[in-house]
């Protein structure tokens, strides 16, 4: 009975014995692979810095992170933490380092790189090795805490010193002096300018013959201290008026560019394309504004004189625009998709395009511009479809072609990291953490240079 007790025994122990060993080793690589891809995940980052900052993406795109979700896949949010962490470990470069030998992973890095600055690198990288992504997570939301209660403690002491102080002076002027809140002090500043602009430029306009420089070195041109106590006085009587400007908000904020017909047809046309005050714009920004504008046709005669004035219109009728809306539902520029925009004529309407719904699109104001000014280019195919092409004439696809991987990708992670001389094992990213309890306001009051300080 014995002997069959040890024979019905054996077949149960020894196949858990064999998984478990087969286990562990299944989590050793894991482990393993993982902090290779950390590692590969260190020299994407350095890329994307460089990238970033040598303005790569510039060329049709509003940022590196919009590049990154058309070009790589990327989410928008993933990619704009990887523009963020890329720029940030620039200046970081312990963390970047641990990163690189796959001793961190990129969640935690990720984390860190919220709250760290070269000051605090040190011991927050320290945090990093010693407890696990979500102990860091718990970390950084503390440190953010004190960062934010530091903060509100500041702008706190900065409304309490808050003053103004208007006095008369013996002679009879009125003496100024204060301490603003920034904000406040913004809008002032932007007061002052905008009603130091609008008193000098309209009078530099009207005294300063055509041709000649509205820099007046006379001795009775105001100086600048002089030309701000005239815009207080312009902002202190329009808060008692009411108004700075009688004109109805909707002319007070247009834009109004002239152009002449020859021009809008063919850029290299001679003929004027300026703005109300007589700056000149380049055509194809007449061009662009026209895309999508409100029209206003004037003619003229021989000697320059309007003879005719035509009634304002809409470029795009607004029942046309809420159906192109609703049909591209925003920008149609490949990786953007910005929900709003303006409307572009495919062929423009001054070469003779018809205003229909087959030959607009959407685009947003940056990519509008891209296609006007930067030499892309757009075409409606037969099927419908649109076509984008960069200045070079290379077709621009809405889903860049996948790149061609290795047979054993694995493989490839790991040789940039052996050829590099990183040693990665599967205890290379294994937190120092034993199972204790965290404590995360004491970790804050250890760490944290206010609280510590404190």
């Amino acid at each position: 009975m014995n002997t069959a007790a040890c024979v019905s025994l054996a077949p149960v122990i020894e196949p858990v014995i064999t998984a478990g060993a087969e286990l562990e080793r299944l989590g050793d690589e894991i482990a393993e692979l993982a902090a290779h891809l950390d590692a590969a995940t260190a020299r994407l980052l350095d890329l994307i810095r460089e990238f970033d900052a040598r303005g790569g993406w510039g060329h049709g795109f509003c940022s590196c992170a919009h590049w990154l979700s058309w070009r790589i896949g990327l989410a928008p949010g993933a990619a704009r933490e990887h523009v963020r962490v890329a720029r940030a470990l620039g200046s970081l470069p312990r963390l970047k380092e641990a990163l690189a030998r796959g001793e961190l992973s990129y969640s935690k890095i990720r984390a860190l790189t919220r709250v760290a600055t070269p000051e605090t690198e040190e011991r927050l990288l320290a945090v990093g090795r010693a407890g696990t992504a979500e102990h860091v997570e718990l970390i950084v939301r503390g440190w953010r805490r004190m960062d934010r209660k530091a903060e509100a403690q500041e702008a706190t002491h900065r409304h309490r010193q808050r003053a103004l102080h208007v006095y008369p002076d013996g002679d009879g002027m009125v003496i100024i002096r204060g301490r603003l809140e920034p904000e406040v002090g913004a809008f002032l500043m932007q007061a002052l300018a905008a009603a130091r602009e609008a008193l000098y430029r309209r009078r530099w306009a009207k005294d300063v013959p055509a041709g000649t420089s509205v820099v007046d070195a006379s001795p009775e041109a105001p100086t600048m201290e002089q030309q701000q106590a005239d815009a207080l006085a312009l902002v202190a009587e329009t808060a008692l008026h009411r108004g700075m400007d009688p004109a109805a908000p909707g002319d007070r904020y247009q834009v109004v560019v002239h152009v002449d017909a020859e021009v809008l047809a063919d850029a290299d046309a001679p003929g004027q394309s300026v703005l109300e005050g007589g700056t000149r714009v380049p055509a194809e920004t007449s061009q662009r504004l026209a895309c999508d504008a409100s029209r206003v046709v004037m003619r003229y005669d021989a000697d320059g004189r309007i003879t005719e004035v035509g009634a304002r219109t809409r470029t795009i009728p607004p029942a046309l625009r809420r159906a192109l809306q609703h049909r591209d539902k925003g920008c149609r520029f490949p990786g953007c998709g910005l929900p709003f925009g303006q409307g572009h004529h495919i062929r423009h309407w001054a070469h003779g395009g018809p205003t229909t719904l087959s030959n607009l699109t959407m685009l947003c104001r940056r990519h509008h511009r891209a296609v006007h000014e930067e030499g892309y280019r757009v075409e409606r195919q037969a099927d419908g479809e649109l076509c984008f092409r960069r200045p070079d004439g290379r077709l621009m696809p809405d889903v860049p072609a996948p790149t061609a991987m290795p047979a054993n990708p694995s493989d490839a992670v790991r040789a940039p990291n052996d050829a590099r001389g990183v040693h990665i094992d599967a205890r290379t990213s294994m937190p120092g953490w034993l199972g204790e309890r965290l404590d995360v306001g004491y970790a804050i009051s250890v760490l944290h240079p206010l609280a510590a300080g404190s």
